[in-house]
């Protein structure tokens, strides 16, 4: 039985595992969901996750959800190529990264995301501001490691790489908007602030399948 995955265009913890699936080359059947229709919210959606959150995966009678969980199993499910390091050592680093990601960024990058895309919230907020300050601060650290090496931690790509990924992309495309343009004079075009980070962006998206997970919304506007 093929494996099942159920996410939403444009989730950034969905689009990590579809990367996951495509990096390891396995087959799965998509179900994408209509966040405005609520169907994430779904009876069906809600017998398999009853937070009523995307994405979940089904591989045959196991069923996962949260994206570093779904993660973990692929991995350890399987193991080739590995995305938590070929070592203790790697496997230590890599969690540790994606630790730090979502202790110190994640919640800045999410709440201009939100700020931006409400678009009726106060882009020159102390909070917001400082959000931007904050996320700028930890690209410069993520823009020093890439100056090193192709990939973030090690020399091949990893569950770090797929989870830092689509929150950059999603920054990016908030900090687009017009509304945004002052709040992100510092921060874009990304390319040229942090050109390592901006070749990193071009690297992952010519991983095979890329195409495949990319959110088909933004393809439209």
């Amino acid at each position: 039985m093929a494996i099942e995955v159920f996410w939403g265009s444009g989730s950034p913890y969905a689009w990590r595992v579809l990367l996951a699936l495509e990096y390891k080359r396995l087959p799965y059947l998509s179900h994408l969901l209509q966040f405005s229709k609520q169907e994430h919210k779904s009876q069906e959606m809600l017998s398999l996750n009853p937070r009523g959150r995307v994405p979940v995966l089904r591989d045959g009678d196991y069923v996962c959800f949260e994206s570093l969980a779904i993660l973990y199993y692929l991995d350890l499910k399987y193991p080739q190529p590995p995305l938590f390091g070929r070592t203790p050592e790697e496997a230590g680093t890599v969690m540790r990264v994606i630790c730090e990601y979502q202790a110190y960024i994640e919640p800045q990058v999410d709440l201009i995301v939100q700020a931006v895309f409400s678009g009726s919230a106060d882009l020159g907020s102390d909070a917001v501001t400082s959000a931007m300050h904050a996320v700028a601060s930890e690209a410069r650290t993520i823009e020093g490691r890439l100056s090193k090496s192709d990939w973030i931690v090690g020399d091949a790509c990893s569950a770090v790489d797929l989870v830092i990924f689509p929150g950059i992309q999603v920054l990016k495309r908030a900090l687009e908007k017009p509304r945004a343009a002052q709040l992100s004079s510092r921060f874009m075009p990304l390319e040229v602030h942090y050109p390592a980070l901006g070749r990193w962006l071009a690297r992952v998206a010519r991983l095979p399948g890329y195409d495949r997970t990319y959110p088909p919304h933004w393809r439209t506007g």
